[in-house]
């Protein structure tokens, strides 16, 4: 049971951040404008696009719990950045961006309906 509630939750949660919106279903505040001079660098794609991957996602289920992690090499560090809109060193020199909150983890309404129907539909059998 917790193995397939984990898949559906990260699957989930895939679905709305490639579709750029918070768990409350509010848009993502966009990338900061470039200036005319810098359009040449600027990033196009959406965001968190490689970061929701199963690659850096991972799930973990036993019978007592499911869990949902980001793991793996600057993942973890990323998320929480901007889960939490904190201020991230970006460049060597030591200057500072700060990120407002985008966040990446969360339950909707609809994820809460999903949890109480696998767990029903398991307590049926």
């Amino acid at each position: 049971m917790s193995a397939e509630l984990a898949k559906r939750l990260r699957q989930s949660q895939q679905r709305r951040v490639m579709a750029q919106k918070a768990p409350d279903g509010t848009p993502y505040v966009p990338r900061q404008q470039q200036s005319a001079r810098k359009k040449t660098g600027r990033v196009k794609r959406k965001m968190f696009a490689k970061l929701i991957t199963s690659r850096f996602l991972h799930i973990r289920a036993s019978p007592e719990q499911a869990s949902m992690e980001f793991y793996g090499g600057k993942s973890p560090k990323i998320a929480s950045v901007h889960q939490f809109g904190l201020s991230e060193e970006t460049r060597k020199d030591g200057k500072k961006t700060d990120y407002p909150a985008r966040p990446l983890l969360g339950f909707t309404g609809e994820d809460v309906q999903m949890i109480e129907e696998i767990i029903l539909a398991h307590l049926e059998r």
